[in-house]
């Protein structure tokens, strides 16, 4: 048995025993170090789900985590007990029309931990010792802790976000949104040689971690409304617009000063929102949006190793598991906390 993080319906949430068996063939049990906890997590915890998904069980919360295996069963070969690991949360099914198109990240039989979208639920990592499909643990770079692969999850979402807008080199950005995903791409917007980074946020709280994670200007747009005004002069300013906030308001300023043939990629996940078809076809600005993550794990592994992204400044506090309650609470409170990680 292992304790785990169970939420049951929302603001029910639970610190419980939950099975961790020996692993079967194909299978690892990892004892997991840290888990940060996620916009989705906070759902399930508020909201009981979010759009159509909903808690139709209690399930075990979690999908960025990293540990060290502890045991492994017959045909494992690429880890051995011993070995730290972060947990991919992604197991597409390698044999669906998307998957053999080569769009593993839209798989129809993704498994996807800590989701709601099938039943019984895909449960999570949040959990003391978690036993799972082998192809989930990857073996961590040399030098990479495992307190810091656990933020590795949330960089593959804004690593494919980035391969979606195309190169960076050169490029002025603007991020709206500063939760972890905006101040992330603020880091990878500067790892990729944007020449000038500038980050909005309705709170002025969350855009000092925007500043350290790399951005050169920042705007907190509730106290000053015109804030990105002088940059839609002469038809637009920025090349790329990374949205991070999944707010109507936020796509309307981001498309306003987007440059002529500019790209604006949509990360945040909100309600059906209008669109400023005006602004978007006049200036023929690319709207994409991005998924999930597949081969940019490795990668996130690769650049936490490193060094070239340093995600320290977002981390709020390690809570110990038997107080996820309050780690919950606190992760709530954008005025307080970026990213709050669980100590298992």
């Amino acid at each position: 048995m292992s304790l785990s993080v169970v939420i049951h319906a929302a603001h029910d949430l639970r610190v419980e025993q939950v099975d961790a068996p020996d692993p079967a063939p194909g299978e690892v049990r990892i004892r997991i170090g840290r888990g940060g906890i996620c916009g989705s997590d906070l759902h399930y915890f508020h909201a009981g789900g979010f759009g159509a998904v909903k808690l139709r069980e209690p399930m075990v919360l979690g999908h960025e985590a990293a540990g060290v295996v502890e045991a492994v069963g017959q045909g494992v070969t690429h880890v051995v007990p011993g070995d730290a690991v972060a947990v991919n949360p992604s197991l597409p099914c390698g044999a669906c029309a998307q998957c053999l198109a080569g769009r593993p990240n839209h798989c129809l039989e993704m498994r996807f931990l800590g989701s709601a979208m099938r039943m019984p639920h895909v449960g999570g990592a949040f959990r003391a010792h978690f036993t799972t499909e082998a192809a989930r643990a990857v073996k961590l770079p040399a030098g990479l802790s495992v307190e810091r692969a656990a933020f590795a999850e949330p960089l593959s979402v804004v690593l494919h976000a980035a391969a979606q807008a195309g190169p960076l080199l050169g490029a002025r950005v603007l991020v709206t949104g500063s939760g972890p995903i905006g101040v992330l791409c603020a880091a990878v917007a500067r790892l990729g040689g944007a020449r000038e980074v500038v980050v909005t946020d309705l709170l002025p709280e969350p855009l000092a971690i925007a500043r350290a994670m790399g951005a050169d200007v920042t705007h907190a747009v509730a106290t000053n409304p015109h804030a990105l005004a002088p940059y839609a002069a002469g038809k637009g300013y920025f090349d790329v617009v990374f949205e991070a906030s999944g707010s109507a308001p936020a796509l309307a300023a981001g498309l306003a000063v987007a440059r002529p043939g500019g790209v604006m990629v949509q990360l945040g996940l909100g309600g059906d929102i209008a669109l400023p078809l005006g602004a978007l076809v006049s200036r023929e600005v690319r709207l994409t949006g991005s998924f999930r993550f597949h081969h940019e794990f490795g990668h996130a592994l690769e650049v936490l190793a490193a060094g070239r992204i340093d995600p320290t400044p977002m981390l709020t506090e390690v809570v110990p598991l038997a107080e996820a309650g309050r780690a919950f609470a606190l992760a709530s409170d954008r005025k307080r906390a970026m990213k709050v990680q669980i100590a298992f």
